[in-house]
Formats: structure tokens, sequence, C-alpha cells
């Protein structure tokens, strides 16, 4: 007789999972609880469940990803939130991220490009009765101006420049962050803070995400991305 299948208990890896974000760097006991609740393996898809407390980006349809552990971590950390905060998040994907800040006590205004995915996950975030992220699916390099200002903007997905329409509506003392580079899939992680008097920029080191498409981003032409400006 065959073997059973081992059971696999989420709770279990999600606490290895965190465990191995402290080992690099994540320190903020807000966004370690946070990891420790949101189960990651409902956002991926079933083929993947198995990998999903693994540190590794996987698909999840839309040739998009879920990112990696650390790198939801990271970024989560590096916005500096506290609990009633409104963060505009631009590409929603999977929802895993807009997850991660809701259970961080934020409110959390989502925006998603791919009709596919904006319809999946909007489904899975009513399902898992997730009441503080509020989603729409539009070009999310103009912003969300009717919802605006935001205390913090995230963009998951890279871009050749930081649009415009997000500085504009962060509020004064906000952070944005977001994955900058001139070449697709190719980026540096730049963290803006907002003040009376300025743009205070940071370079929080290489990333790589998928491409954000949009008025401020790059073009999709069929199966060719470029930069609308430089075309």
């Amino acid at each position: 007789m065959r073997n059973p299948s081992p059971v696999i208990d989420p709770k279990r890896l999600r606490r290895r999972m965190v465990n191995e974000l402290k080992v690099r760097g994540i320190t903020d006991p807000a966004v370690l609880q946070a990891m420790v609740e949101v189960p990651r393996h409902l956002f991926v898809q079933e083929a993947w469940r198995t990998q999903a407390y693994e540190d590794a980006s996987l698909p999840i349809g839309c040739n998009q990803t879920i990112s990696q552990p650390f790198i939801v971590a990271l970024m989560s950390q590096e916005l500096e939130t506290s609990p009633g905060m409104r963060i505009l998040e631009v590409g929603t994907g999977s929802g895993y991220q807009a997850a991660i800040l809701a259970a961080l006590g934020c409110t959390v205004f989502t925006i998603e490009r791919l009709r596919e995915l904006y319809q999946s996950t909007s489904m899975l975030l009513r399902q898992l009765g997730i009441r503080n992220i509020h989603m729409q699916r539009r070009d999310g390099t103009l912003g969300l101006p009717e919802a605006a200002p935001f205390d913090r903007i995230i963009v998951t997905a890279g871009g050749p420049e930081i649009p415009r329409p997000l500085l504009e509506q962060l509020d004064t003392g906000g952070i944005l962050l977001i994955p900058v580079g001139d070449k697709p899939r190719l980026q540096r992680l730049v963290r803006i803070r907002k003040t009376f008097q300025g743009m205070l920029k940071e370079d929080l080191g290489p990333v790589v995400f998928v491409d954000l498409i949009g008025d401020h981003g790059w073009q999709a032409t069929g199966c060719n991305v470029h930069n609308k400006e430089l075309s």
C-alpha cells in the first residue's frame, strides 16, 4: 500500500517562514505577526500550494506572480505603517500584499489592471471577509484621485519612472515605495518621503518585479513592452 500524503499544517509553515524572515532582517513585530496571520497558500493557484511558504515568487496567471514572502515583508516594513493609515496599492495581483497591509490595520485602496486577476482576486477577498480592502480595475499609474490623499502608496510592479499622479496623491509626511528601472524587470526599490521641503529619495537596493503598464509606466503592444515616452 502507498503511504498517505503528508498532512500540511499551514500555521506551522507560516511560523517557520516568519522565523526565516527574522533571520533575513525583518524586525517589525507587526509585520511579522501579519505574515503569521495571513494564509498565503490561499492566494496562490492550487497546483502551487505546497510551495506557498517557500521564499519564492510563484505564478498566479496572466504572466503575473505573487512576490516572495521576504519582498512582501520588506516592502511592508519599509512603508512604516500605523493602524488607521490609508494606503494606495498599485498592482493588486493575487491580493496577498493588500491582505498583509489590511492585517496591519490599514485601509487599502488597491488597483488591478487585468480583468481576470481583478475578478478572481476580488472574489477571494470577499470570501475571506477582509473588509478594509477596496479594489478597483483601472490604470494604476494614474492613481485614485477621488480617494486621495494617501498616507502611503506602494507599487508592486516596476516602471521606468515614478508616476507623477502618485506623487501628487501622496499626503505630506507620506511614503511612496516603488521599483524603478530603465529596463523591464530590472529595478531598484525606491522610497520617497514627501516633506514640506520637497521629496526625499532613498535607494533600498535591487529588485525584480513584473512590468508596470500604464500611461506613466511601460506600454504593452502585443507581446512587446516598451517605454511609451521613448517610442
